[in-house]
């Protein structure tokens, strides 16, 4: 693992929770996106070499929707950035986490990604995440 990529915060409302962590952070959003396969907006903001990510759940299906149904708005996830993703979860399996996914999916901000079990990382939901190359083979 190269660094802490982002942190993930599920929020109830993108554009309030946005406009609360610009002034926060004293800088703009950088981008936003839907991500329909996870039912998800996001909206990426970067101080330094630091990112967050705001989370909204666009349906209440959504593991965001039922996150803050449960724990209400706050710390989601940790994103961690590799070089191989696909040996990075190898290399995590044999160690005896348990991946939430058998191979890395399309996430948001150009990035492959697979998430840990909480359950096996003291309760905290770990996401590995790669530059997307648009010629990777999932």
């Amino acid at each position: 693992m190269n660094k802490i990529e982002h942190i993930g915060i599920a929020v109830s409302n993108l554009e309030a929770a946005s406009s609360i962590y610009q002034k926060l952070l004293n800088t703009n959003v950088y981008k936003v996106e839907q991500v329909a396969s996870e039912f998800v907006k996001t909206a990426f903001l970067q101080s330094g070499p630091n990112k967050v990510e705001l989370l909204e759940g666009t349906s209440p299906d959504s593991a965001i929707s039922k996150f803050i149904d449960k724990k209400g708005e706050g710390v989601h996830h940790i994103a961690f950035e590799v070089d191989d993703i696909k040996a990075e979860m190898e290399r995590l399996k044999g160690e005896g986490f348990i991946l939430l996914n058998d191979k890395p999916k399309p996430g948001a901000d150009n990035k492959l990604v697979c998430f840990l079990h909480p359950k096996t990382a003291n309760g905290v939901l770990i996401e590995l995440c790669q530059e997307r190359d648009n010629n990777y083979d999932q």
